[in-house]
Order: structure tokens, then C-alpha cells, then sequence
């Protein structure tokens, strides 16, 4: 049975990166509106609730706005953005962050996919506190950087006409709209220092949180934690532990694939921790999570149409 996909907000950034890993496929049919009928409310409306499945690419009010137009029990739905990320009644769409989270993805109608900074941080973050080598209530902080294609398109264009710079932090006031969401599914009682900001390059992402070891409780090593990184994530085709031994680390390691490699570098004598994870902003960081999410809840391989 072929499923039908409507992705609102097909033209944007997103929208395209879901939409080249869907072409081609014989199990999935994609319901387009012309450009002419895109604005119209009741075409809109009308696509919202034919399909089996509607994929949100949306500024985070018109995603909401978007979910309210759906008026029947059978359109499930995928958020790209961040409206529902911490909403009662959402699956998280992170299959492989906890055990039953792929499950609950699988039977959910309204799955919310994860922002790309998140993915990378609670890759590293979730597993030690689940584990016990990181409590709940341990002051955290996460530097990241992203691509610059992360911004939309005016970030695009102001790179793409030379007016963007070499490197760019942001979110200086330390309320970005990551942080909840970072917060709730690393389990943690404090929200992190979040220190992000925007490098040129058009994808890819590092994210990186710095621990003293030295000074976590039971004092654990840099091998206890790349230990419980590998076991979280045993037997994962798009999530990789990787050896923590290296020079430096390419914010385009991942560019152009779904993976996310995860490492544990540091000084064991000082007691010192680099936890890097690196991605695609727009593979598993965006359009690469929300097929796979649409694969599970479509009851289909959930890694057909990703870039492994």
C-alpha cells in the first residue's frame, strides 16, 4: 500500500531536503498543490486531511495553525518545527535516543521532529544521566555550530552574497527556544548554557559539551563515558561512537548524510572531557529525521530513502 505525504512548506529548506530523499519511491506518494493554490486556505485545508500523512516545514505558529485544520482521526502528523517539541500528546521523534522511543513514534499521530542542536546534545547528555554518570541536576553547558543553511533562507542569501562572516555566536541571552526541549528530554532539572552560533559553511554542525570528570560524582573516566555512549546507542546504522583520538574535527564531517557521530575526547590526567557530536543541520538534523520518523510511523524500513 503506497502512503500519501503532504509536506506543508514543500519549497522551503526543509521541505526540499524531505522531498529529494522521497523521490523515487514506489511507497510513497507525495501530494503537491500548485504554486498558484500553495496560499489558498481551502486548497491547503483540503490537502491537510487527504493525506495519510502531512509533514510540517512551517514558522512555529503556523505549524500550530496547521494542526488545527485537521479535522479528522486519520491524518498523522510530523512537525519539523519547533511548536511541540515539549507539547503533552506529541512522540518525541528521536527513535534511537531511549529504549521505546521508536515504538512510541511508531504508534503516535502527532510526532514532533527533534531541532538539530538538541539531537546532537542529547545524544551526548542523555545516555550519562540515564546511566547515572551525570545527575539530574548537574550544571551543563553545550557549544554548537551550525551551517549556515540552519538560518533560512535571508541567512542563506546574506552568506551567499559575501556579507556573512567567518564565525557568528548568537543567542547571547541565553534564551534560546532550544533550551526547553534540550532540558526536558536529556531529563535534566537545570536548562544548559546553550552558546551557540553560525559558522560559513552552508552544512553541517558541531556540538560539543565540556565536562570535569574530576568532578562528577564516582569520578568517571573518559572511557566509562565513551562506554555508555556505545551502549546506548549498540546496533544504530545512522548513530555512531567514534574514537575521541583526533586532531580536530570537521564541522562538515556529516554534511550531505543522515549520520550523527558522537565522540569522547579529553585529558583522562586532568580529568577534563570534550563530548563532540557532529551532523547534518538539515540531514539527521531535520529533513533526514523527518523521513525516518515517516518510515516508523508508516510501518516501513527506517532507513529507506536516508543517506547512511
Amino acid at each position: 500500500m503506497t502512503a500519501t505525504v503532504f509536506i506543508d512548506g514543500a519549497a522551503g529548506t526543509t521541505g526540499l531536503e524531505i522531498r529529494d530523499r522521497l523521490a523515487g519511491r514506489s511507497d510513497i506518494a507525495i501530494l503537491l498543490l500548485e504554486e498558484a493554490r500553495r496560499k489558498d486556505a481551502d486548497a491547503r485545508r483540503e490537502a491537510l486531511n487527504d493525506a495519510d500523512f502531512v509533514i510540517l516545514c512551517l514558522p512555529d505558529d503556523a505549524a500550530r495553525e496547521a494542526v488545527a485544520l485537521i479535522d479528522n482521526a486519520q491524518t498523522r502528523v510530523i512537525d519539523a518545527s519547533s511548536a511541540h517539541r515539549v507539547a503533552t500528546g506529541w512522540a518525541y521523534g528521536f527513535p534511537e535516543l531511549a529504549p521505546g522511543c521508536q515504538d512510541a513514534i511508531a504508534a503516535s499521530a502527532r510526532v514532533t521532529n527533534p531541532g538539530c542542536y538538541p539531537t546532537g546534545f542529547l545524544a551526548l547528555v542523555a545516555p550519562l544521566v540515564r546511566a547515572g554518570l551525570m545527575p539530574a541536576d548537574w550544571p551543563v553547558s553545550v557549544n554548537a555550530t551550525s551551517g549556515y543553511s540552519g538560518g533560512g533562507k535571508a541567512m542563506i542569501a546574506e552568506f551567499e552574497s559575501g556579507a556573512g562572516s567567518a564565525f557568528r555566536p548568537y543567542g547571547l541571552q541565553l534564551a534560546h527556544k532550544h533550551v526547553a526541549e534540550m532540558t526536558t528530554h536529556a531529563g535534566l532539572t537545570h536548562a544548559p548554557i546553550f552558546a551557540p552560533a553560525v559558522a560559513n559553511a552552508y552544512r553541517g554542525m558541531v556540538v560539543e559539551v565540556p565536562l570535569h570528570l574530576h568532578a562528577l560524582p564516582g569520578k568517571p573516566s573518559l572511557t566509562a563515558i565513551e562506554d555508555a555512549l556505545r551502549t546506548a546507542f549498540d546496533g544504530s546504522p545512522l548513530v555512531t561512537v567514534a574514537s575521541g583520538d583526533v586532531g580536530a574535527i570537521d564541522i562538515a564531517e556529516n554534511a550531505g548524510t543522515d549520520r550523527l557521530t558522537l565522540r569522547v575526547c579529553g585529558n583522562a590526567a586532568a580529568g577534563h572531557a570534550r563530548l563532540v557530536a557532529t551532523l547534518d543541520n538539515l540531514g539527521k538534523g531535520a529533513g533526514g529525521a523527518a523521513v525516518q520518523n515517516l518510515n516508523i510511523m508508516a510501518g516501513l524500513d527506517p532507513y529507506a530513502g536516508l543517506i547512511l
